[in-house]
């Protein structure tokens, strides 16, 4: 088994740990990485018998563990990372960056993962991007998209200190994978905190703007469900709230430029967390964590001959 380290004890790193202890059948949690001695994910890694420094990445680099660990973790800030990125890189390691400063390429798994197999650092955009992503590049499947914009909407409970000061890198990093990952000429993201009591589970709308008004409906639809499903395997709590819709459009867009004319693509997601460690309501992080385990995986079985899990 390959041996990983996670820098960043917050909600999304605690729980990449604990998925990483309880699920994987090929990598090995080795270390926890932070920098204030009391975090709760740090005395949670120490009560979980993983190896911990507080010393941040240096810590890391210094740690008789460091050897053994294959795939590092980062679910810090975008700013820490670009740092992060250029030390690990001197060292050889396997990164998988979960904070939006997007060193590497984007990954969104069931879309692109496999041309990235073999990159040293790969960024999992962001939640509403791994919930999007690949309803967009459904609908490209089936006929081309002109715009697409994305609303996420989080419980304001779920969004940590972390979140909160990449709001701006979140909106940026999101709407540029619409357009390089999930295939759309134009893409715009928003991200809303919703502070409402209880917490509400995530949900995601995605608008495709698509040229043609003839479009095989039944062969979009389709290929959005497909997609769906294929999320769910590794994201169980990822699903339609209801039927996609398609709408006839033919007015100014501000955000093309122009007049358009064609049809609307509309999709609505809910996403609940499998409850490793945080909440259901949370599942904005639980999709962020799961896809950069899929992809950890996948990317060390090419690395050790391992057959690729599917």
């Amino acid at each position: 088994m390959t041996g990983v380290a996670v820098i960043g004890p917050g909600n999304i790193g605690t729980d990449l740990m604990i998925k990483v202890l309880r699920l994987s059948e090929t990598l090995r949690m080795t270390a926890m990485v932070g920098v204030d001695p009391d975090s709760d994910g740090l005395a949670r890694a120490r009560r979980l018998g993983v190896a911990t420094t507080a010393d941040g990445i240096d810590g890391l680099l210094t740690m008789a563990e460091f050897t053994d660990v294959g795939v590092v973790f980062d679910a810090t800030s975008a700013g820490s990372h670009r740092r992060h990125a250029a030390l690990l890189r001197e060292h050889g390691r396997l990164v998988v960056d979960l904070t939006p400063a997007a060193v590497g390429p984007y990954v969104v798994p069931p879309v692109n993962l496999d041309e990235h197999l073999d990159e040293p650092n790969v960024n999992m955009v962001t939640c509403g991007g791994q919930a999007t992503v690949p309803v967009v590049a459904a609908v490209g499947q089936v006929t081309p998209v002109h715009y697409a914009e994305i609303v996420a909407s989080i419980a304001s409970r779920s969004a940590g200190p972390g979140t909160r000061a990449n709001i701006d890198e979140f909106t940026e990093t999101t709407a540029r994978a619409i357009e390089v990952v999930g295939g759309a000429r134009r893409g715009k993201a928003i991200i809303v905190l919703n502070p409402a009591e209880p917490p509400m589970m995530m949900r995601d709308t995605v608008y495709c703007l698509c040229p043609d008004r003839d479009v095989d409906q039944s062969a979009v639809a389709a290929s959005i469900e497909a997609m769906v499903a294929t999320v769910a395997g590794y994201v169980p709590g990822y699903r339609l709230k209801q039927r996609v819709q398609f709408d006839p459009v033919d007015t100014y867009v501000p955000a093309l430029g122009t007049r358009f004319t064609g049809v609307q693509v509309s999709a609505f997601l809910e996403v609940s967390g499998a409850g490793h460690y945080l909440p259901a309501y949370a599942g904005n992080l639980d999709i962020m964590t799961s896809a950069a385990l899929r992809t950890a995986e996948r990317m060390v079985a090419l690395r050790t001959d391992r057959k690729v899990p599917t």
